[in-house]
């Protein structure tokens, strides 16, 4: 039964990433039909994520007055109303009050998952799990194309992928039973783990009060400003620095996301031999090389292989980050410290690629590298002194459980 779970839950994640690209392959014809203004898609970006903001940071409440399954099927219900609802919408105005329960489903849905598989299952199902979400932010775009060049409107597109995604809300109505059940029965070591080694530090603690929260947030923050900076403005840089063409430089960003993909479909499978802290590590080491070789005056190819580097790295360090939680900070307080998680690493990719252009409009796009190698370096500063937290509090817990009762 656990494993038929897990099929629905990577279904869930699929759904998750089906609308996340639909908007950009979709605005010039929308654009056109509405009248509206370039930078509206930018207005529009900014509404569902700050809708995916504010959900995540209160989903810990959330879930622990409705549980998972409840949660989760209803934010499926609002991300597929919210779809249909661009699909019906006479005006922009729609487009933007659409846009706020697309948000809304999407934030507490993710980390909702997120905290499930991080409690109940092991780390490889994690890796796994975001491999799944980078299929359906592919599988998106190939949908939407399809009715595009089949002269058909954007909106039957949005239609199709509401049916999809109604479709799931069905099979997790379904099947609202076995959440309960499933947790119950879970025997995932980590379970035992996490009430030894943090029961004793965190349980009278306010989440952000936990030592190394703090830390743990700010790594999220600097990855998804990197990992988003990157695809947002990697092509730019290509073109305008390295000189090459428009379509290159679309084919390299598109190794790069390939690397992130591939990456975490292979750490599926090294998380069965090597820990979490490890990858996270190793991971952070890889793509700070690959952004060392973006900054470096080399030829352009050593920019391609920079990028794959950069991929390849950043794959392992969210999932295994995400999995890490219930054991640093103790399962009690897993669900609200996701929550906080997932706003953070929001907030990154939201405002700090477009803080990003804003430096680069004042100077020049060839900052972008030593940009990108600040964040990689403050996501590496903030993970290795939250390690070191770790291992204080683990000595620490173990010099007073080997010391005598007075």
């Amino acid at each position: 039964m656990a494993t038929f779970f897990l099929v629905i839950i990577y279904l869930a994640f699929i759904s998750l990433g089906l609308p996340d690209s639909l908007l950009g392959v979709t605005w010039p014809l929308m654009r056109s039909e509405y009248g509206a203004p370039m930078e509206m898609a930018g207005w529009l970006f900014m509404t569902i994520a700050g809708a995916t903001i504010v959900s995540s940071l209160f989903t810990g409440k959330v879930l622990n007055r409705f549980g998972t399954g409840k949660v989760t099927f209803i934010s499926c219900l609002l991300t597929a109303v919210a779809i249909l609802g661009f699909n019906f919408a006479p005006s922009i105005i729609w487009l933007f009050i659409c846009a706020i329960p697309l948000g809304l489903g999407a934030g507490c849905v993710d980390a909702a998952l997120n905290n499930y598989v991080a409690a109940h299952y092991k780390a490889h199902h994690m890796s796994w799990l975001h491999c799944f979400w980078g299929v359906g932010a592919t599988l998106g775009p190939i949908i939407m194309s399809s009715f595009l060049t089949g002269d058909q409107s954007w909106r039957s597109g949005y239609f199709t992928i509401a049916g999809l995604q109604f479709g799931l809300v069905v099979i997790l109505f379904l099947t609202l039973p076995l959440w309960e059940k499933v947790a119950s029965k879970s025997n995932n070591k980590l379970n035992t783990e996490i009430d030894v080694s943090n029961s004793q530090t965190t349980k009278n603690e306010k989440p952000l009060q936990i030592k190394g929260v703090k830390l743990a947030m700010a790594t999220f923050l600097f990855y998804c400003g990197a990992e988003a900076g990157i695809g947002l403005w990697g092509s730019s840089y290509l073109v305008n620095v390295k000189d090459l063409s428009v379509g290159v430089a679309a084919q390299w960003v598109s190794l790069y996301y390939g690397g992130i993909t591939i990456g975490r479909f292979l750490t599926g499978f090294i998380t069965l031999k090597v820990d979490n802290k490890t990858l996270i590590r190793s991971g952070q080491l890889t793509a700070l090389a690959g952004t060392i070789l973006l900054l470096l005056p080399l030829p352009s190819i050593f920019s391609l292989v920079g990028l794959i580097l950069i991929g390849l790295g950043l794959a392992p360090i969210f999932p295994c980050m995400l999995h890490e939680t219930p054991t640093r900070f103790g399962k009690e307080h897993s669900q609200t410290i996701m929550g906080y998680q997932m706003a953070l690493a929001y907030t990154g990719s939201t405002f700090l690629p477009p803080l990003l252009g804003l430096l680069a409009a004042q100077t020049t796009i060839g900052i972008f590298p030593y940009v990108i190698v600040l964040f990689a370096f403050g996501m590496f500063l903030a993970s290795e002194r939250l390690n070191r937290i770790m291992v204080e509090r683990k000595t620490l817990l173990k010099r007073n459980t080997e010391s005598p009762a007075i």
